[in-house]
């Protein structure tokens, strides 16, 4: 059976609810999504900070019925005129659909706009489907929004409308062994560095271990009682002994539960502990 092919356009870093209200289509097209590694502003900025690591987005786009993913290489297109784009996707891909949002930018300093694309399309036999903003509290919701939930604390907000939920899957790291001296045994993990820093602090969150979830307080910062240079994540699984050192294990915040402090040492932190696992306890069992 011939398909027809349909080519969604856009960055998809988060793949939010209205990332996924353009990926809309009917089944009798082949879904293409050409997209870039990273926002195109960011490599102006010089700041990267995703809601999503490449391959945690491409895995969501495939779940969602996309046939291929296309990452394009920036560097390599950023001089592109926006005519010269659009022939580009005609030529290579001959899309029967192209699906964008209603702020899709394309081209040379992002001179195309969904006017110029609507124009493309009708000369050349194409049909164009441009999703509407969606709204979240009276604000069009967008990648950046959810960004700014996450750096201020409010995880559970953005997780409504992030794909899965904000998260990321790393190696679980040999620690300093300090939690396990207190009766707390922390899974240690580095913060993948091209993501957004959420709010630094305690989170109720969980964790994903050989295919099995677990809730779990985690410690996401710079640990002031025992200062590191970069960005980590320390762990406490509830109901948990295994030793899982050295695989790859998949945590998302759930709950800021409160800021990151500096104690005079182990026994005030040990109680620090205990009241954060009391309150995620209650998380979790209001949660279910």
């Amino acid at each position: 059976m011939f398909m027809k092919r349909a080519v969604a356009l856009g960055t998809f870093d988060g793949v939010h609810s209205g990332h996924r209200a353009v990926l809309k289509h009917s089944p009798e097209y082949s879904l293409t999504v050409i997209t870039f590694g990273r926002p195109p502003k960011s490599f102006f900025s010089g700041k990267t900070e995703l809601l999503m690591t490449l391959s945690d987005r491409k895995k969501a786009l495939y779940e969602l019925g996309a046939e291929k993913v296309v990452v394009l290489d920036f560097e390599k297109v950023k001089d592109t005129d926006a005519a010269s784009f659009l022939e580009s996707i005609k030529t290579e891909y001959a899309p029967d659909l192209i699906l964008c949002g209603f702020n899709y930018k394309f081209g040379k300093n992002a001179a195309g706009n969904t006017e110029l694309m609507r124009s493309f399309c009708e000369k050349n036999g194409i049909t164009l489907s441009v999703s509407p903003a969606i709204k979240s509290g009276g604000v069009s919701l967008s990648s950046t929004l959810l960004r700014n939930l996450i750096t201020a604390g409010d995880i559970k907000t953005a997780n409504k409308y992030i794909y899965g939920g904000f998260g990321f899957s790393s190696t679980v790291l040999y620690g300093d062994a300090r939690g396990r001296t207190i009766g707390f045994p922390t899974v240690n993990q580095a913060f993948p560095e091209e993501l957004v820093k959420p709010k630094a602090g305690v989170y109720a969150a969980r964790i994903t271990v050989d295919g099995n979830s677990y809730n779990c307080i985690t410690n996401i910062g710079i640990r002031p009682t025992f200062k590191t240079e970069k960005i980590t994540c320390e762990s406490f699984i509830l109901d948990f002994s295994d030793k899982i050192y050295g695989k790859t294990v998949t945590l998302k915040p759930l709950e800021f539960l409160r800021e990151e402090k500096r104690f005079d040492g182990l026994q005030s932190l040990k109680k620090a502990i205990s009241n954060d696992l009391e309150i995620a306890r209650q998380y979790f069992c209001k949660e279910r």
